[in-house]
């Protein structure tokens, strides 16, 4: 099995749509650390699991600066962002979404 990790930092926004009282229904940001994982069985003809640019376009592109709410279709939290990219960026099997200090959410498929 071949694997490759790529690491992105982006600026983006968002507001959760929580059932409780918290500051975090208002509009606000983070400096978001991802963390993208590919595994392939057999590299592609380039020799690649996944191109290392193809995978920071397709988060930098839609995600960089953006509101998240506008570009993902459920709650934007740091787990669902995570499934969001993990399913957009091909051979992608694991993602980290670090929001902030000591604050990260992961999604594997298993």
């Amino acid at each position: 099995m071949y694997y490759v990790t790529k690491q992105i930092e982006i600026s983006a926004a968002h507001r959760l749509n929580l059932d409780y009282e918290s500051k975090c229904t208002s509009m606000h940001g983070h400096n978001w650390i991802i963390t993208v994982h590919c595994r392939a069985s057999q590299l592609n003809a380039n020799g690649m699991v996944t191109d290392f640019t193809h995978i920071k376009h397709t988060v930098m592109d839609r995600l960089d600066h953006a509101c998240i709410n506008d570009v993902i279709d459920v709650n934007p939290t740091a787990e669902n962002l995570a499934k969001w990219i993990c399913d957009n960026v091909p051979n992608c099997w694991r993602v980290d979404v670090r929001e902030s200090e000591g604050n990260t959410a992961s999604y594997q498929i298993d």
